[in-house]
């Protein structure tokens, strides 16, 4: 077996959880993730079996969400999940402002994640340099928003917000709530998050985890091909002679010019064979193996 699975994950299970399940309902050990997720957030988690897993690399890199910021809250971990370090009513503040404000939080933004994450500083994790109480500088990271839209606003003492929000890979929805919050003084944190786009998945066909066991027991489950979730890329087609040496790791020259990177490759039978790139010398092209997919 192998593919693609777009799992949408529930509450409480880390990513790692979400691979140890399905390594036992689908009894394959080769199984992996795309892109972390919270183990309070919910939605989308591409996962990629067999083969596939040498594949998640080259998976479309945007994501979306649809988030729900508290303001008047403030935790360690930038989301209700951690310890609660200030809270004030802030029922004053009108939707009118929070909505000037967002605007700062659109296009490449230099961005703190939040210190309970899983980024790597010095080798070690952030949270657990966090929960030791390691007080370590974390380096800002470039990001993008490309998209940020308004749903619903919830007046209350400690208002909550309702956003849309299309990004860049790496992106922290936890630290835009806590960076909104202090741009407003008010102190904010993120009540709730599901992704709703990642890698080229979305929610609205996503599988449960009983979803998944239904279609098991019924013998309807099957993974999702590698070229459903590689169409973004560019295509190059070769002929078996060609194709039989391009697996082989030879390069070999190509009449198409598609000089971006990575593209799909396949024999001219619709075959896909793996991810390669073109170089150009003497005004000959050349298609060099990166990933051979299906080996001759």
């Amino acid at each position: 077996m192998q593919g693609f699975i777009n799992l949408n994950k529930q509450t409480d299970f880390t990513s790692h959880d979400c691979v140890a399940k399905l390594r036992g309902l689908l009894r394959l050990k080769r199984i992996g993730h795309g892109g972390t997720l919270d183990p309070a957030a919910t939605g989308v988690l591409p996962i990629a079996v067999g083969k596939a897993t040498r594949l998640l690399q080259y998976l479309q890199p945007d994501k979306a969400y649809k988030a729900t910021i508290r303001l008047g809250v403030v935790t360690a971990t930038d989301d209700l999940e951690g310890e609660i370090i200030s809270q004030a009513p802030v029922s004053n503040i009108s939707l009118e402002q929070v909505t000037s404000t967002l605007k700062q939080f659109t296009g490449k933004l230099s961005q703190i994640p939040p210190k309970y994450s899983a980024i790597q500083v010095q080798g070690k994790r952030l949270y657990d340099l966090a929960r030791r109480g390691e007080i370590i500088e974390v380096p800002a990271r470039e990001v993008e928003v490309y998209k940020l839209e308004v749903l619903e606003w919830r007046s209350s003492d400690y208002p909550e917000i309702e956003l849309a929000i299309n990004c860049s890979a790496g992106t922290y929805i936890r630290a835009i709530a806590r960076d909104l919050g202090t741009a407003l003084a008010t102190g904010g944190t993120l009540s709730s998050l599901i992704r709703t786009q990642s890698a080229g998945f979305s929610l609205s066909n996503s599988l449960t985890f009983d979803e998944i066991v239904a279609q098991l027991q019924q013998g309807t489950f099957s993974p999702i091909e590698p070229p459903a979730a590689l169409q973004h890329l560019p295509i190059v087609k070769l002929s078996s002679p060609i194709a039989q040496k391009w697996c082989q790791g030879q390069k070999v020259i190509s009449d198409e010019i598609l000089l971006n990177s990575p593209m799909q490759v396949y024999r001219e039978n619709g075959e896909f064979l793996g991810i390669g790139h073109q170089e150009q010398s003497e005004n000959v092209q050349r298609l060099i193996p990166d990933l051979v997919y299906e080996p001759m």
